[in-house]
């Protein structure tokens, strides 16, 4: 299937229909690309009756007992998915391509929809926005995509948030799930001004909740690619900056190198999933890149 680049995807139509794109996406890259779902424990054995599944009849019991029965299973446990979805104003920067809301929207959307297809509670808490914090609590019916789906639509398409820190947002979301072991998934371009959202998700895992960020930025705050008197402005103040860019590049390159290997670095020991998400890639392949390293961490989890 080819790749979609981020604007050609954008202008596809509703935002179910690109989470589907997506999914499908990013699972022919991973022919078994499942999250840790779903698991379940044997219970007990009943008398075979039509209707059930030939599969699960134990053949063993059959041979010893010249009877059918079925091995009946009891759920262990639903995975919980809570993804958190940074609405502040910084996320609104575009540059020549998607605002960088949009694109973390579009990840976390493919994300919800992948979850409730495999039949897994999903949540969502959006922060930073105009309205303040909006929570979608998490459950697993078909139906509740769409209400995850429509906040996150309404979250891009809204007015600029304020400058939010993730920090807040997370904690709530410890708390949500401080009875059960939580899947949870920040989408942000981590420009905290208070510093303290590497904390936060570090009390995450410390409460054993597995972690992911995905960390979008648009190129050209990577890059820095601008020529001549330059006017910036930012997005979550009233700050205003008449500058020439050759005279201040290398500074602000060496900046954004320190802060990257600085979150990084910090995630990583941390045993959080880091992953830098740039907004002029396939959002399936930003998908991919997460459920394989998910599985990864699945499969070694096993054989330990």
């Amino acid at each position: 299937m080819p790749r979609l680049d981020p604007v050609a995807l954008a202008r596809l139509g509703s935002l179910p229909l690109k989470a589907r794109v997506i999914v499908e996406g990013a699972l022919s890259g991973l022919h078994r690309a499942r999250l840790h779902g779903s698991s379940v424990e044997f219970a007990e054995h009943k008398e075979y009756s039509p209707g059930d599944e030939l599969r699960h009849v134990d053949w063993r019991a059959y041979a010893k007992l010249d009877r059918y029965y079925v091995k009946q299973y009891e759920q262990e446990s639903q995975l919980t998915v809570f993804v958190v979805l940074d609405g502040s104003g910084s996320m609104r920067f575009a540059g020549a391509g998607i605002s960088k809301l949009e694109y973390a929207g579009l990840c976390l959307a493919a994300l919800a929809y992948l979850v409730v297809q495999q039949q897994d509670k999903i949540g969502l808490l959006v922060f930073g926005g105009p309205g303040g914090d909006i929570l979608v609590p998490a459950r697993a019916r078909t139906s509740h995509l769409t209400d995850v789906l429509g906040v996150i639509d309404g979250a891009i398409a809204g007015d600029s948030g304020d400058d939010g820190s993730p920090a807040a947002a997370l904690d709530r979301v410890g708390e949500l799930a401080r009875r059960k072991r939580a899947l949870v998934v920040l989408a942000s371009d981590l420009f905290d001004p208070d510093d303290r959202t590497v904390a936060a998700l570090r009390r995450l895992r410390a409460q054993r909740h597995d972690v992911a960020v995905l960390h979008i930025l648009a190129p050209e705050e990577r890059s820095f690619p601008y020529e001549g008197l330059t006017l910036f402005e930012a997005l979550e103040s009233d700050h205003r900056l008449l500058a020439n860019p050759a005279a201040i590049r290398k500074d602000y390159l060496d900046r954004m190198d320190g802060f990257l290997r600085r979150v990084s670095d910090e995630l990583t020991a941390a045993g959080v999933e880091y992953h830098l998400c740039p907004t002029d890639r396939a959002v399936e392949d930003t998908l991919l890149e997460l459920l394989a390293t998910r599985q990864r961490l699945q499969l070694s989890g096993a054989r330990r």
